[in-house]
């Protein structure tokens, strides 16, 4: 292939330099320092009423319920309390845990940022991910580096909130969020084998990996909670207006991190061809975007 996903050994002229040593993954915590668990804002005092009343159907309370399980299920499983030693070898083969690490090295503060950053994207001036001596800076120093944090815990987020609005429409089963789970994740998958297969043949050299391709890609599920969550609380009128912000809001910030972050400007050169085609895969990721969110989500709204 014409493009590498490492880190970029060689580094790059036009990286901004960070300190000169590169900071750990993570904070030692053997002093007894307990880490909260990071999450998203609770909604303010003037829908609480609505939520309420929600959450006061018995059938939302049975698909939160089972969605809960299966979010209870699933964190079991990435902290590896399920997990045999065999299992762990086998996904230890395929895997690089190392690299993994790195995309949960993220701490309240950024994720906080990071969850504005996607809602509102237009004021943020320096999108250049960060390094120290050709080694990216971590996400919890560094707001461009993308993460896989955020769209994990976005992705079980999504699946509660759909079993809710299935059970408010009394049309939830455990079949139905099963298949709503699945296809969800299917598609995120579907658009990162489209990316890989698109870096390949507009021979575009850059440090983008199969993770960082699955994180960006997995922002989107912070769109689609904002959307179904607004048109729960607000109706269909309610949904459509979210779904216009946060999908230009994801489309800008996959433009700007692809062609500044994630791309750089050294793979937007060579000659002409070769640049229209990088930026077709650029603006055909970001087209794409409100097409998955709409597809998603527009179900669970009614």
């Amino acid at each position: 292939m014409a493009y590498h996903s490492g880190y970029g050994a060689h580094g790059s002229k036009h990286r901004a330099r960070a300190a000169p040593d590169p900071p750990p993954l993570f904070d030692d915590t053997s002093g007894g320092y307990s880490s909260q668990p990071g999450g998203y804002p609770a909604p303010g005092a003037d829908v609480a009423f609505s939520v309420n009343h929600l959450l006061g159907d018995p059938m939302a309370n049975v698909a939160m319920a089972y969605g809960s399980s299966i979010a209870s299920h699933g964190k079991d499983m990435v902290a590896g309390t399920s997990w045999d030693s065999t299992r762990f070898l086998t996904l230890h083969r395929f895997v690089s845990v190392n690299k993994l690490k790195y995309f949960f090295a993220v701490d309240t503060a950024y994720v906080a940022k990071k969850l504005g950053l996607l809602v509102f994207p237009y004021t943020h001036q320096n999108w250049e991910v960060q390094y120290s001596r050709d080694v990216p800076l971590p996400p919890r120093q560094d707001l461009n580096a993308p993460d896989l944090y955020i769209p994990t815990m976005a992705f079980i987020t999504y699946v509660l909130l759909a079993g809710m609005a299935l059970g408010i429409q009394k049309r939830f089963s455990p079949e139905v969020l099963g298949l709503c789970a699945s296809t969800a994740l299917v598609w995120v998958v579907m658009e990162v084998l489209a990316l890989l297969l698109g870096l390949y043949l507009a021979t575009v050299r850059s440090d983008l990996s199969t993770f960082h391709l699955l994180a960006y890609s997995g922002y989107k599920y912070v769109g689609m909670i904002l959307s179904v969550l607004t048109g729960l609380l607000f109706g269909s009128d309610g949904y459509y207006v979210a779904l216009a912000w946060t999908s230009s809001a994801l489309m800008y910030f996959i433009v700007r991190s692809f062609r500044t972050a994630a791309l750089g400007p050294d793979s937007m050169g060579g000659p002409v061809p070769r640049q229209r085609l990088q930026l077709y895969l650029t603006l055909g990721a970001a087209a794409f975007q409100p097409l998955i969110i709409y597809w998603l989500t527009f179900h669970l709204v009614r």
